[in-house]
């Protein structure tokens, strides 16, 4: 079976603001890049709520979908439709075992919500996942904590920095700011 990589995902909630940033490539298996310029960032809910997701697109796709219903039928309150979403997904065989991770952002809350029915609640505000996650996350650590940037700038400069490390993660950045 040919395994897609998709992204690198970073979230930064700082001053009244929160980021999701994400790269643009989508590699099929260890040696063919397949797209440079997809979009895994997008404001969902009547622009109330930021996602990125990581992982298996279509899985992605399939989690994107399944968590917007649950905010229409929770009136947008992000962590009951996150722990609906997690609840329904445990419950269905078939979608069980999903390849995807999705941060998810509005005012109040950050989360990282997986097709494997988790729901976490970061203990810092910033976060990533994906590819090249682990580098996006020590990268947003670090200028989190030693700078003065802002929460946009951190989440670009984080990509930009996994980026440089990471072959499933490219420099062609995609940002939504609530």
């Amino acid at each position: 079976m040919v395994q897609f990589h998709a992204t690198t995902i970073v979230a930064v909630r700082k001053n009244g603001d929160i980021c999701i940033g994400g790269d643009g490539q989508v590699t099929m298996g260890e040696t063919t890049i397949m797209k440079n310029g997809a979009k895994k960032v997008r404001k969902i809910y009547k622009g109330t709520v930021v996602t990125g997701f990581a992982g298996s697109v279509s899985d992605a796709f399939s989690l994107t979908e399944k968590f917007e219903k649950q905010l229409e039928e929770h009136s947008g309150n992000l962590k009951r439709a996150a722990v609906a979403l997690a609840q329904l997904w445990r419950q269905d065989k078939a979608a069980r075992n999903l390849e995807a991770l999705m941060i998810a952002a509005d005012e109040e809350s950050l989360l990282v919500i997986s097709g494997t029915g988790e729901v976490i609640e970061p203990d810092q505000d910033f976060v990533a996942i994906g590819s090249g996650g682990n580098y996006a996350y020590a990268a947003a650590n670090a200028l989190y904590n030693h700078t003065d940037l802002s929460a946009e700038e951190i989440v670009r400069e984080s990509l930009k920095i996994a980026a440089s490390i990471c072959v499933y993660t490219n420099d062609n950045i995609s940002v939504e700011k609530l």
